[in-house]
């Protein structure tokens, strides 16, 4: 008996409005240790008074679901109505040895008439409909592609920077261009409304001296390399048209050093009207460079190593009325749908509060998501972001499915507890990819194998979340890690890859089968004379589902259904996985 795996933390994850009336509550304790959990709740000013003139609280008794385990934990769940905006609650929980504990706000302590008088229950004081996160319910039925503009086409030629590359000539490097744009976009809108894809994510646009224009230099212009404003609103408008929506890279951690605002620092040093914009140490500002990306004796803050990259200091009122200006920008004028935030955990908490704000002012169903590589409660707990690039979901694919690092168990723990970090209402929202601008690309870590790839694709769709697809993973492009996992996309061999086609398959089931957008999440393993197989299920609470087996090997399997295993599944679902299934190697069916 582990007490200490108990645990439960009010007005967070674990405690918080679904809808406007509906609260739910979690709570967790060791795996396969407890036989079941009840949940006494009711307002706290429900008071009856006994012939003692005591004060006894007057509660409802409900018992909770297990909703998902793992190696270490279970996690149980229930939903209860709070149409009065405040609630009391504490927890009694019965051990598979028989003995039982009251859990509540300030004790763990043995079930008795005594303590069960004298519970501290936890408290939700109010619910605030102001502080309720919200589901954008545009987001989880958005697929969503990723463009690095540079490769992904050059439809206009007349504005290739110096020096560009014939297309495809040579390997991409960190400063070689071969004159992809927006117009080479808006040349390919047919080729993305037939793939299925309704949002396009693109890496920064704005005027920089790089390739991958992180380096931002004016964040009012479009970088002349890839067109004008004028060509940004033509591509925007006819996306919109066919029901695309359209998400900018915002790099507000940093600045380029070719920057209006950089150099006027390097210029006139302290004296400088943007002095306090950056993080530096001492004047004048230098650095002794030893290699491209990588710098010694730096007198101010910059992005990783990078001297090229300044650091901006976001809690100066000047910079954070610039930003929030660019930001409203793009919108007002544009029309944009969605912010990607880059490096935004290295940002202030109260610049991102105020982020939020001004662009939800102007569009209320405007989306952002954070660049955020590890856990990002603190940054989706409150109004900060609506989801993050889901990098532990994406690991978690990788390491058991491509690169075959870990077993099936520890992909189920890692996946199972990223999704108990959250809310619903977030996990519905997270940018899920299998790689990106950032990573190597998923063709090159599986050595060119095409199954393991569409494996992995075929999983990602079933997750809860927004799926994106990194430009070329569609038609086998390869790369490995940055500058290579950015190359040109290979116009005219689409028609000849069999990847496509089921990336279309997959894009229209995504978007026209609401369980695969808002569904529950849960998981059949099999355990057959090779590898497991792997079902991943989707379902509601009106006995709903979905399901895609996975055969994760080259061998064909018989799934017998004494050899399952169930996690987050209630029984009604499992019932549906009741009968013997044959899987032919590599063979995912969605069902």
């Amino acid at each position: 008996m582990n007490l200490a795996a108990l645990y439960h933390r009010p007005d967070s994850e674990m405690a918080y409005l679904v809808k406007k009336d509906d609260f739910q509550i979690r709570l967790r304790t060791g795996t396969n240790e407890v036989e079941a959990v009840i949940l006494y709740y009711g307002d706290p000013y429900d008071v009856t008074i006994d012939d003692k003139k005591k004060q006894i609280w007057e509660y409802q008794i409900q018992e909770m679901a297990l909703q998902a385990s793992t190696s270490l934990y279970d996690y149980w769940q229930l939903n209860v109505s709070v149409p009065l905006k405040r609630l009391q609650y504490f927890f009694k929980i019965k051990f598979k040895n028989g003995e039982e504990f009251l859990y509540d706000d300030r004790h763990i302590w043995s079930y008795s008439k005594t303590h069960l008088e004298n519970s501290s229950g936890f408290r939700m004081p109010y619910f605030h409909e102001i502080d309720r996160i919200k589901t954008l319910d545009w987001v989880k039925k958005t697929v969503w592609y990723q463009i690095f503009p540079e490769r992904f086409a050059n439809g206009d030629h007349s504005i290739d920077p110096k020096g560009t590359l014939p297309w495809g000539s040579e390997k991409p490097s960190r400063t070689n261009f071969f004159g992809g744009d927006l117009q080479g976009v808006i040349d390919h809108l047919d080729y993305l409304e037939d793939l299925g894809i309704n949002g396009i994510y693109f890496c920064p646009i704005f005027a920089a001296h790089s390739n991958h224009k992180y380096d931002t230099i004016d964040y009012f212009n479009i970088d002349p390399a890839f067109g004008s404003k004028e060509k940004f609103k033509e591509l925007v408008d006819k996306a919109h048209e066919r029901g695309i929506k359209i998400m900018l890279d915002a790099v507000f951690n940093h600045m380029g050093d070719f920057s209006m605002q950089w150099q006027d620092v390097i210029k006139n040093g302290e004296k400088s009207r943007f002095a306090e914009w950056f993080h530096i140490n001492k004047f004048p500002v230098s650095y002794d460079e030893i290699s491209l990306e990588q710098a010694e004796n730096l007198t101010y803050k910059v992005f990783a190593k990078t001297p090229h990259m300044p650091k901006l200091n976001t809690a100066n009122p000047e910079v954070q009325d610039y930003l929030l200006e660019i930001a409203k920008y793009w919108i007002e004028q544009f029309d944009i749908d969605a912010w990607r935030l880059d490096v935004a955990n290295e940002i202030d908490h109260h610049f991102w509060k105020k982020f939020y704000q001004e662009t939800h002012k102007l569009k209320p169903d405007f989306y952002v998501v954070g660049e955020v590589w590890h856990s990002a409660q603190s940054w989706l707990g409150q109004a900060e972001f609506d989801g993050v690039m889901n990098y532990p979901f994406t690991d978690a694919i990788i390491d058991r499915i491509i690169l075959n690092k870990i077993n099936i168990t520890n992909m189920m723990d890692a996946l199972i507890n990223n999704l108990m970090k959250y809310r619903d209402q977030n996990n519905q929202v997270m940018l899920n990819s299998l790689d990106t601008h950032d990573t190597a690309r998923i063709l090159t870590l599986a050595k060119g194998d095409k199954n393991k790839v569409r494996q992995a694709l075929a999983f990602m769709f079933m997750l809860t979340g927004s799926p994106c697809i990194y430009y070329g993973d569609e038609v086998g492009v390869e790369g490995d890690a940055d500058p290579d996992n950015r190359r040109f996309f290979p116009w005219g061999q689409e028609k000849n890859s069999r990847i496509i086609q089921e990336v279309k398959q997959l894009v229209d089931k995504r978007k026209k089968n609401t369980l695969l957008q808002e569904g529950r999440l849960g998981f059949v393993i099999a355990r057959g004379s090779h590898c497991p197989a792997l079902a991943i299920v989707r379902y509601d609470d009106q006995g709903n589902s979905v399901y895609n087996w996975l055969n994760l090997t080259q061998y064909k399997q018989i799934i017998s259904p004494e050899n399952c295993e169930y996690l987050c599944l209630p029984q009604n679902i499992q019932q549906k996985f009741q009968h013997e299934l044959t899987l032919d190697s590599w063979e995912y069916k969605v069902i």
